[in-house]
């Protein structure tokens, strides 16, 4: 299968069977949504759902959080992974947002980039969620999702490599949706160690399908 016609059927697949996909983590503003995705950095968004409501309330605006101490903000993120490390990146953040933002969330890579705790990763985040501009993020779930299926081919070796490739072909207008399409499909269908390649809807699409299985596109029949 051609990558132009790969994509274009899994992209009117997930069209027509999730028309809604978005993030899992809880918030109510740009400012909640920045604490929590650096907190959901190599943690699951359950987790980090468990700490930010008692969080958010003790640090709902910027200001709040910036005359905080690290040491304070430890106290309600302690269960989440590298908890020292992110409590210091809040806290730096907040601080950054008054000195240099106004105290608003900015919208653009390199101005998000400039935050402490905010990789790439997070930034485009950001952007598509809170902004719904055309970012695609690359997490450990869409970087194995996006080679599964075959929409990026072995030589996108980095998230950035993978990155650029699905931002090229998937249409402007659908980046931030596909973005939670492939995080969720790597979430609950395509799993890194068990794949639940029999309940997928897109398996007759997918490139580590055809190859384990031996699928005769012609047939749309099995050979095992």
């Amino acid at each position: 299968m051609r990558k132009k016609e790969r994509y274009e059927k899994i992209l009117a697949w997930f069209r027509e069977h999730v028309p809604v996909a978005e993030t899992e983590l809880h918030y109510n503003n740009p400012f909640q949504l920045l604490i929590a995705v650096i907190l959901s950095a190599q943690c699951t968004d359950k987790r980090v759902n468990m700490v930010t409501p008692a969080l958010y309330e003790a640090f709902p605006t910027p200001e709040a959080l910036a005359v905080a101490t690290p040491e304070a903000v430890f106290e309600y993120i302690r269960s989440v992974s590298y908890p020292n490390n992110k409590a210091k990146h809040l806290v730096g953040m907040a601080r950054m947002l008054l000195s240099d933002f106004n105290g608003e969330v900015p919208d653009t890579m390199d101005n998000l980039l400039k935050l402490p705790g905010v990789g790439r990763k997070t930034a485009n985040v950001i952007q598509s969620v809170a902004f719904n501009k055309a970012a695609m993020a690359v997490d450990t779930h869409v970087f194995r999702v996006s080679h599964r299926l075959g929409l990026v081919s072995d030589q996108c070796t980095t998230p950035f490599s993978v990155e650029k490739e699905l931002v090229k072909n998937i249409p402007k207008a659908e980046i931030p949706i596909a973005h939670h399409w492939l995080i969720l499909h790597g979430r609950y269908i395509c799993q890194a160690r068990s794949p639940k390649c029999d309940v997928c809807g897109l398996r007759l699409m997918c490139s580590y399908y055809e190859q384990k299985y031996k699928v005769k596109e012609d047939t749309g029949k099995e050979s095992k």
